[in-house]
C-alpha cells in the first residue's frame, strides 16, 4: 500500500464539528483511502496536504514521468457529486484537467496548479474581468444528468418566503420581493449550459499552462449569469476590508458590469442574479453565520454589509410577484 498521509488537524476538527460521528469515521479512514489511490493511480506524495472546507488536496507525482498532480478527496456530500462531470466536460479549457476519478469515494486525480489564487489580486475590476473571461469559456453545453438550477427555483421561493416571515425586520419588503421576482422570471427558464456554481476568486488559481484556471465547481446546468453573485459577495467584502465601505453601490455595479462584459452576459440579468444571491445570503447568515464569520462582532459586520448590499442593489422598479 502507498505512503500514509497526515490529515491536517484543523480539517479533522472542522469536519467532526460539522458532520459529527460520520465525519469522524470518514477522516479516520482518509489516510488509508489516499494510500489506496496512490497505488491505483501510480503516484507518490510530493508535498504537504492542504485542505478546504470539505476536502483535502494531496500533491503527488505521477509515475513514470513524475508529472505533478493532486489527489483531491472530498467528504461525501450531494454538492460534490457532479464536480468530476464538470471537469470532464471542460477537458482542461478554463479549468484544471481531470486525469482519474473515483466517484464512489468522491476522489479525483487532477492537474496541479499553484497555491496562489485570484483573491490575492487587489484590483476588483481585474478580478471581475478574469472571472468573466473564464465564465465565457466554461459555459459549454451541459452534459446529461447534471442538476438543473431551474429545478431549484420552487425551493428558492419557498425558502425566501419562510425567511421573510421569520426575519421580518431584516430586509425591506421590496428587496425580498425583487429576489422573488428574479426566481419567477429568471429561475424557472434557464439556458442548458454548464455553470460552475461557485465561481469566486478563491476558486480561480494561478497555473503554468494558462494564467488562471478554475477549480471546485458544483457542476450545474443553467444560466452562467448566476455566477455573478458567487463572485460578488467575497470580492466586495475584501474591497471593504481594504478600502472601507464608501459607495458600495458603485463598486458593486462596476464589478458586475466588468464580469458581465467579459463573460458576454446580459448586465441586467447578471445584476438580478447577484441581488438574489445577496438576499439569500442575508437570510442564510442569520441561520448559520458566514464562512468568514460565525459569531461575534465580525458576524455583525458581515451581516450588516450583506444587508446593505442587498438593499442598495435592489432594482428601483420591478413587477410584483403573484
Amino acid at each position: 500500500m502507498g505512503a500514509m498521509i497526515e490529515v491536517p488537524q484543523a480539517f479533522v476538527n472542522g469536519t467532526v464539528q460539522r458532520e459529527g460521528e460520520r465525519g469522524a469515521d470518514w477522516v479516520e479512514g482518509l489516510p488509508a483511502l489516499v494510500a489506496e489511490l496512490l497505488d491505483r493511480w501510480d503516484c507518490v506524495p510530493d508535498g504537504d496536504v492542504v485542505h478546504g472546507g470539505v476536502g483535502i488536496v494531496v500533491p503527488v507525482l505521477r509515475r513514470p514521468d513524475r508529472i505533478p498532480a493532486v489527489i483531491k478527496a472530498s467528504f461525501p456530500h450531494p454538492g460534490n457529486v457532479h464536480e468530476p462531470d464538470a471537469f470532464a466536460a471542460w477537458s482542461g479549457q478554463g479549468a484544471v484537467r481531470l486525469y482519474e476519478r473515483d466517484d464512489a469515494r468522491f476522489a479525483m486525480l487532477l492537474e496541479r496548479v499553484r497555491a496562489s489564487s485570484l483573491a490575492e489580486v487587489e484590483d476588483t475590476e481585474e478580478v471581475a474581468v478574469v472571472a468573466g473571461r473564464l465564465s465565457r469559456r466554461l459555459a459549454v453545453p451541459a452534459p446529461d444528468g447534471l442538476p438543473r438550477l431551474s429545478d431549484m427555483a420552487d425551493g428558492w421561493r419557498r425558502q425566501l418566503l419562510m425567511d421573510q416571515d421569520e426575519f421580518a425586520q431584516a430586509l425591506p419588503a421590496r428587496t425580498v420581493d425583487a429576489a422573488l421576482d428574479t426566481v419567477r422570471e429568471l429561475g424557472r427558464r434557464q439556458p442548458d449550459l454548464l455553470v460552475h456554481g461557485d465561481l469566486h476568486a478563491r476558486n480561480i488559481l494561478s497555473a503554468e499552462r494558462e494564467p488562471w484556471l478554475a477549480v471546485d465547481p458544483k457542476g450545474w446546468a443553467g444560466d452562467p449569469a448566476y455566477d455573478g453573485g458567487t463572485l460578488l459577495k467575497p470580492l466586495i467584502l475584501g474591497h471593504v476590508v481594504r478600502h472601507g465601505d464608501g459607495d458600495l453601490r458603485r463598486v458593486a455595479h462596476r464589478i458586475l458590469d466588468h464580469f458581465a462584459e467579459a463573460a458576454g452576459l446580459d448586465r441586467e440579468r447578471t445584476r438580478r442574479w447577484a441581488h438574489f444571491h445577496l438576499v439569500q445570503a442575508a437570510f442564510h447568515g442569520r441561520h448559520h453565520g458566514f464562512r468568514v464569520a460565525r459569531e461575534g462582532p465580525r458576524l455583525d459586520f458581515v451581516t450588516h454589509l450583506v444587508d446593505r448590499l442587498a438593499e442598495t442593489l435592489t432594482p428601483y422598479r420591478h413587477p410584483s410577484h403573484p
